[in-house]
């Protein structure tokens, strides 16, 4: 997400050695370099989407995210930087053909919980919010705005664990998922607020009349026509627990000190940068 913000907030005045565009990576870069010199995290993973048309959600539904343009090559160029950069810092990467990012940043959380760890997860991303428990908190970092579980109601309408049913209800057009038709936000929230689940919803379908609900006949009608979907589309809105990870508990390692200043020279970051990129891997940086 924060390659993408830059790639689209960054002027276009920066090129590599080669004339291509870099105001993507200058931004990833400062945005990284902000957040380690503000939090020194000793564990941290950052999380790249591989899995833009390979997804295991496309093999669920092929219309999933089929709204979106393919990243232009110039865009593609700078996420394969920005994924070196991290390694150059010694900063555990996660991608996967198969699995988004948020499925890896899900299956991280749910690793280290078992080894007593809390998450901090660093977007602003409704889908997220459903991973929060507990201690774990989540960071609209632009909006320098924290959250915890107990604070999702008052963001999104439902609690936490809710998010998956809700979005699989009203919908996500982000990402392409119609959700079940005449089921708003506020209709939404109001039947998970009397049911609790997505399914004790669709088993008990038969009470919705009854319910103090704007065309409440209607809304029972239609999530019986659109059970089957409804289903599908929580799926699609799940982030995964599952994917494969490599063994680890995710610790800044040691950096590659040529990879960096390779990267450095390759992408012309001028001196400021190269020295707080030094100074955040711990290395001594080179005057000529």
């Amino acid at each position: 997400m924060y390659v993408f913000r830059a790639w689209h907030s960054m002027p276009n005045e920066f090129t590599d050695e080669d004339g291509w565009p870099t105001n993507a990576v200058h931004g990833f870069a400062r945005f990284l370099l902000e957040l380690l010199e503000r939090t020194r995290p000793q564990h941290i993973a950052i999380a790249f989407d591989e899995a833009l048309d390979s997804c295991f959600r496309n093999g669920l539904y092929p219309a999933y995210k089929a709204n979106r343009e393919s990243a232009p090559d110039e865009l593609k160029r700078q996420f394969a930087h920005c994924k070196m950069l991290c390694i150059a810092l010694g900063l555990p990467v996660l991608a996967h053909e198969q699995y988004e990012a948020d499925d890896l940043i899900g299956s991280a959380l749910a690793r280290q919980r078992a080894h007593g760890f809390r998450g901090v997860i660093v977007s602003a991303d409704k889908d997220l919010s459903q991973l929060l428990v507990e201690a774990d908190e989540q960071w609209d970092y632009a909006r320098n705005q924290r959250w915890s579980a107990g604070g999702v109601k008052d963001r999104h309408g439902v609690e936490a664990v809710q998010i998956a049913d809700y979005l699989a209800l009203t919908g996500d057009a982000v990402d392409n998922i119609p959700g079940v038709p005449g089921v708003g936000a506020k209709t939404a929230a109001a039947l998970l607020a009397h049911f609790g689940t997505l399914d004790a919803l669709l088993a008990r379908v038969d009470e919705v009349p009854y319910l103090r609900l704007r065309g409440a006949a209607g809304v029972a009608a239609r999530l019986r026509e659109h059970r089957e979907q409804a289903l599908l589309w929580r799926r699609l809105t799940t982030v995964a627990l599952d994917a494969p990870l490599e063994d680890g508990h995710f610790t800044r390692g040691n950096p590659d000190g040529g990879m960096l200043a390779t990267l450095c020279q390759s992408l012309r970051f001028g001196p400021m940068t190269r020295r707080r990129l030094h100074t955040a891997a711990g290395l001594e940086m080179a005057v000529a």
